[in-house]
């Protein structure tokens, strides 16, 4: 009996429930085991990844040093030598191509996201940008070869940083525009409450807001230009010596990775793992910071 005054304890007379499973009930059964198979799959998966790593900072660690980075490729017979022109070409390349891609890429989110997001055009735009990320790079080379390098009459650094630039694009496209539709509507009905104009909106309001998830597909775009080859195949070709002018053949990376590593000779092939693991922590930095960059504020 409770006293007067005194709390009530309504749980005195109630049985709890018992909130423990067995370990053969059939839904906890069914979670342990997709756990494990999540598990598995990856570990699983890192297999491959780390004994890449593995491979290069064994085989390709063993070559860092100043000389890779400041001398030239060495000539077949040649020993020593470095990959520095590649690294300066990569670096020229995939910056053209991220002035030519990112600020196009930024203005046809804003399209896409604010001024028409329901018209034909706005349509159009999102399959043709879907479809290109499917499309393979090599086709973008094939594309600009015929439509500038065949027009400029030489492979050229300009023509390998336009057709970077066509494979970064939709990347760029899709998640500015995915960026955007994130930002809260309330916070533009407060700024149009406060007597902004849609510029007004858009530039201080959709697009700081917007800043990290556009700068996370930018810079997933801009690692997965400077590991691709297949485009400068047909647009840079290559080069042994330093880049002098943008119009002119220009070494990259990737293109070297390609030469030395079918070469028959012991010092190329071990520059080519060197190269391989330079440009594998280029991407690395870039998959860092947008992962970083991309991160929500709390």
């Amino acid at each position: 009996m409770n006293m007067p005054g005194s709390a009530v304890d309504l749980t005195a007379d109630l049985e709890l429930p018992q909130l423990e499973s067995s370990f053969l009930d059939g839904r906890a059964l069914r979670s342990r085991l997709l756990t494990v198979g999540v598990w598995i799959a990856a570990i699983l998966a890192s297999v491959p990844l780390f004994s890449v790593l593995y491979m290069l900072l064994v085989r390709g660690g063993a070559r860092l040093n100043l000389e890779l980075f400041t001398d030239l490729p060495p000539a077949g017979f040649e020993l020593g030598g470095g990959i520095g022109n590649a690294i300066v070409g990569t670096l020229v390349m995939v910056g053209l191509a991220t002035l030519i891609s990112v600020p196009s890429g930024i203005l046809a989110g804003v399209y896409l996201a604010e001024l028409g997001p329901e018209t034909q055009v706005a349509k159009a735009t999102r399959f043709l940008a879907k479809t290109l990320t499917g499309l393979p790079s090599i086709l973008a080379g094939v594309f600009i070869y015929a439509a500038v390098v065949l027009a400029m009459g030489s492979y050229s650094a300009i023509a390998g940083g336009i057709a970077l630039a066509v494979t970064m694009l939709p990347t760029v496209v899709l998640t500015a525009e995915e960026a955007m539709k994130m930002v809260p509507q309330k916070m533009k009905d407060a700024a149009y409450g406060l007597g902004c104009t849609r510029t007004q909106v858009i530039w201080k309001v959709v697009l700081p807001t917007g800043l990290p998830g556009i700068l996370t597909g930018v810079l997933l775009a801009v690692a997965g230009a400077a590991g691709n080859s297949a485009p400068l195949l047909f647009t840079a070709l290559f080069s042994n010596y330093w880049l002098h002018s943008l119009r002119e053949p220009t070494a990259s990376l990737s293109i070297l990775i390609y030469n030395f590593s079918g070469m028959p000779f012991d010092n190329q092939i071990e520059l080519a793992w060197a190269a391989s693991l330079v440009l594998v922590l280029i991407v690395l930095v870039f998959s860092i910071l947008s992962r970083f960059l991309g991160r929500p504020k709390v």
